[in-house]
């Protein structure tokens, strides 16, 4: 929580934009908590800017909040669509062991990405499904005007894995993109062709 003394409730540690307002800045604890605490004081700090008269601040935030909920449910839909999956395949038979992590810490080039790590277990195979994004400046930027990235790893099936961008649709929708030599979007038919691989039915 943002106090109007600018001094920040635990959990969370002090930044400044602009004018010198506080602002929240999480650190490392429950991501998903995190996250809601994250878009309150996003959308609480862009009210007071409104009614502090700097219309330039407000709208920062507000593009920023609209741009967290966007990377949210990005992510979430990567990640429970793979779990998902993976739990049809256990009904079906399959004895794929499901983990997941919060506040998982990734590199992306000279970048560091925060989120999730998913991470499925089928016998001698491996798939790690890592997503998230910068949320503080120390860890850089998302390149190529994404809002978020994301890896599916084959572990010892390099030509398998994938490496995704998340990007805003022209509808304003969430949609993650493969970084491959061919750029295409990702659908539920390319997480089934994952864990398909998993399963060494592809």
């Amino acid at each position: 929580m943002i106090r109007y003394d600018g001094v920040m409730s635990i959990g969370f540690r002090t930044g400044y934009v602009g004018d010198g307002s506080a602002l929240m800045i999480p650190s490392q604890t429950n991501m998903g908590e995190l996250d809601e605490a994250w878009a309150a004081a996003l959308s609480e700090a862009e009210q007071r800017a409104r009614l502090a008269g700097r219309r330039d601040m407000a709208e920062y935030l507000a593009l920023r909040n609209s741009n967290d909920l966007l990377r949210k449910a990005g992510v979430d839909w990567l990640v429970a669509g793979f779990t998902t999956l993976a739990g049809e395949a256990n009904r079906a038979g399959a004895s794929i062991q499901i983990s997941t992590k919060d506040g998982h810490r990734f590199p992306v080039g000279t970048a560091t990405m925060v989120g999730h790590l998913l991470t499925l277990i089928n016998g001698v195979r491996t798939l790690y499904v890592e997503a998230g994004w910068p949320r503080t400046p120390r860890d850089g930027f998302v390149r190529g005007g994404g809002l978020a990235n994301a890896n599916i790893r084959h572990m010892g099936l390099r030509h398998a894995s994938q490496e995704l961008l998340l990007t805003r649709s022209k509808a304003g929708a969430p949609t993650w993109k493969s970084l491959s030599t061919k750029p295409f979007e990702l659908h539920e038919s390319d997480l089934r062709r994952h864990i398909a691989i998993l399963l060494d039915k592809h």
